[in-house]
This record gives structure tokens, C-alpha cells and sequence, in this order.
């Protein structure tokens, strides 16, 4: 498995597994994905041979150096890739990213799903509130975590 930055040649591939990964939900478009992009946040891929691009995950940078924090947008893995540590290598490399700014880390995930909820608790992530019909048009629940800042 590789890690690159995220091209906009990945980003057909990405509102493919939006479609597959959040059915039920408002998945993101390309035009969303390349917004992303071109607002410079941080975006990755995972790129297995020979199937290509089977993952990608994402994350904004706010404020100013001294200052910063950061907000995972999401993480995606190929149903048929999961379970092999590729949500998992993603997610360490953004807060690798995060820790080189001293930032803390944001995000929101479903109360119902557990793996990913488990994994964030792994990377020191913590339970700090709850919004409720976060997610759309489900109307399902997310947790907002957070990891503290960490200096390397």
C-alpha cells in the first residue's frame, strides 16, 4: 500500500466510494472533493496495486503557526480493503501531519460505528460532545472527539 497526496485524477474514484461507504447519507461529489483541494487542505490516498485507489482521508488546518488545529473531514477504505490497516495508516499519517503543528485534532464520527470509533480511542481521541441528527438525511447521531495537541 502506498500513501500520495490525493490528485484530482483520484477524485472520480473518491465520490465512487462516498456512494458505496455512505448510502443513506448525502455522499461528497467530486466538485467537493476538488473544493477541498483547492482550499489546500490535506488530503491523502491509498493506492493498492493493481487495484488502484482504494482509500482516501482528509483534514483541514485552521489558524496560525503557534495557533493551529486541525479537523478530520473524513476517511474512506474500499469495503473490500478494510480490515487490513489502511483507515488505520491514513489516519496516523494526518496526525503525524498534526503533531509537526503541536495542533489538536477534531472530528465527527457515528455513534453506531464502533470500529472507527475504537480506533480513534487507540490514537488518543476522546469523547467530547454529542450532535444529534448530525448527519444527513439519515438524521443519525455523531460523537465529536478529540486528540490533544502533541509535540514531537
Amino acid at each position: 500500500m502506498r500513501l500520495a497526496p490525493l490528485e484530482r485524477a483520484d477524485l472520480v474514484r473518491c465520490a465512487e466510494l462516498e456512494k458505496i461507504l455512505f448510502p443513506g447519507e448525502d455522499p461528497w461529489s467530486v466538485q467537493a472533493f476538488q473544493f477541498e483541494l483547492e482550499n489546500g487542505n490535506f488530503y491523502l490516498g491509498a493506492h493498492v496495486e493493481p487495484a488502484g485507489l482504494v482509500g482516501y482521508a482528509g483534514m483541514s488546518e485552521l489558524g496560525s503557526p503557534g495557533h493551529m488545529e486541525c479537523e478530520i473531514h473524513t476517511i474512506g477504505v474500499d469495503p473490500g480493503f478494510q480490515g487490513q490497516g489502511i483507515g488505520r495508516a491514513m489516519l496516523v499519517a494526518l496526525l503525524d501531519r498534526a503533531d509537526t503543528m503541536n495542533a489538536p485534532v477534531f472530528l465527527e464520527v457515528r455513534t453506531d460505528n464502533v470500529p472507527a470509533i475504537s480506533l480513534y480511542k487507540k490514537h488518543g481521541f476522546e469523547q467530547i460532545g454529542l450532535r444529534r441528527r448530525y448527519y444527513q438525511p439519515s438524521g443519525a447521531d455523531a460523537y465529536t472527539m478529540a486528540r490533544p495537541g502533541v509535540t514531537q
